[in-house]
């Protein structure tokens, strides 16, 4: 008794295994890509980079 006491204690104790998702392993890439673009947009642009309004839209007709 005290053998199948100690087999099912053993059976309790050992970690269940857990297969990777491949879901999880898509949004990391995808956070990865992400960032990877993002990074790269600042380091093109750099921090001195201003974007200027357009000029206000002159009326089509200059008397009316």
């Amino acid at each position: 008794m005290a053998d199948t006491t100690i087999d099912k204690a053993r059976g309790l104790l050992t970690a269940p295994v857990r297969r990777a998702s491949p879901w999880a392993t898509l949004a990391a890439a995808a956070l990865a890509a992400t960032a990877a673009v993002l990074m790269a947009g600042v380091m093109v642009l750099g921090p001195g980079v201003r974007f200027e309004e357009p000029p206000v839209a002159q009326p089509l007709f200059p008397n009316g």
